[in-house]
C-alpha cells in the first residue's frame, strides 16, 4: 500500500467535508462544460475518491463507473449512493479496470498529482475512450508548497499547463485544451503556519 493510499484510507469518511474546504462545486461544473455531457452515455471516474465528480455524473443521467484504488473509498461511494446505479471497481488510475474503447467521457478529478507517472496515465485513460469520446483532467497548477508533498502524500507539486498539453497530444487526443477553471485550490499547514492557493486548470482532449 502506498503512503497516498494509507492517507485516502484514512480520511474517507471525512473527504467530502475536507474537500469542501480545498475547492468548490465549480471545478466539476468546469469539467463536465468541458466534455459536452450526454445523458445516457457511459462516464469513468478515475481516482473517484468519495464521488465528487461521480455525484454530478448520475445526477446528469449519466451511467458511471467509478474508479479508486482505496477500499475506504469505494465503501464510502457504495454508502453514499446506495440505490443508485453505480459499477464501483478498485484500481489505479495508471492502470483502471476498465475495458479499452468502451467510455464515451474519462474524468479524473485532482489525481494526476498524486500518480507514479502523468503522462503514462494520462495515455491509459486516454485508451478506455471510444472514437469521438472525451477525456477531461482537473488538477493543479505547478506550485512551491512542499507541505502538501508531506501532509497530503502529493507525488507531484502541481504542473504547468503546456506539459499537459503535450501529454494529451503524446497520448493521440485531438481539438485538446487547457484552461485556467477560475478557483484556486487552497490548504492549511497542519501547524497553521503556512496556507497554500493554487490556480487549478481544466485539460480536455478528444480521441
Amino acid at each position: 500500500m502506498t503512503d497516498s493510499q494509507e492517507y485516502f484510507d484514512r480520511v474517507a469518511g471525512q473527504w467530502d467535508r475536507l474537500r469542501a474546504g480545498f475547492f468548490s462545486e465549480a471545478v466539476r461544473e468546469e469539467a463536465y462544460r468541458a466534455a459536452g455531457l450526454e445523458a445516457g452515455r457511459l462516464a469513468v471516474d478515475a481516482g473517484a475518491g468519495s464521488g465528487f465528480i461521480t455525484e454530478g455524473l448520475l445526477q446528469r443521467g449519466m451511467r458511471v463507473i467509478a474508479v479508486d484504488p482505496s477500499p475506504a473509498m469505494l465503501e464510502e461511494m457504495r454508502r453514499k449512493f446506495a440505490g443508485q446505479t453505480l459499477d464501483l471497481r478498485q484500481g489505479e488510475a495508471g492502470n483502471p479496470p476498465v475495458e479499452p474503447d468502451s467510455a464515451d467521457y474519462v474524468f479524473a478529478n485532482m489525481v494526476l498529482h498524486h500518480v507514479e507517472d502523468p503522462p503514462a496515465a494520462i495515455a491509459a485513460l486516454a485508451g478506455l475512450l471510444k472514437p469521438g469520446g472525451r477525456l477531461v483532467i482537473t488538477d493543479l497548477d505547478k506550485h512551491s508548497f512542499w507541505f502538501l508533498r508531506v501532509e497530503h502524500h502529493d507525488r507531484w507539486m502541481g504542473f504547468k499547463r503546456e506539459v499537459v498539453r503535450r501529454w494529451f497530444l503524446e497520448a493521440g487526443l485531438q481539438e485538446v485544451a487547457v484552461k485556467n477553471v477560475g478557483h484556486n485550490c487552497c490548504a492549511a499547514s497542519s501547524c497553521g503556519s503556512e496556507c497554500a492557493s493554487v490556480g487549478i486548470w481544466v485539460a480536455a482532449g478528444e480521441k
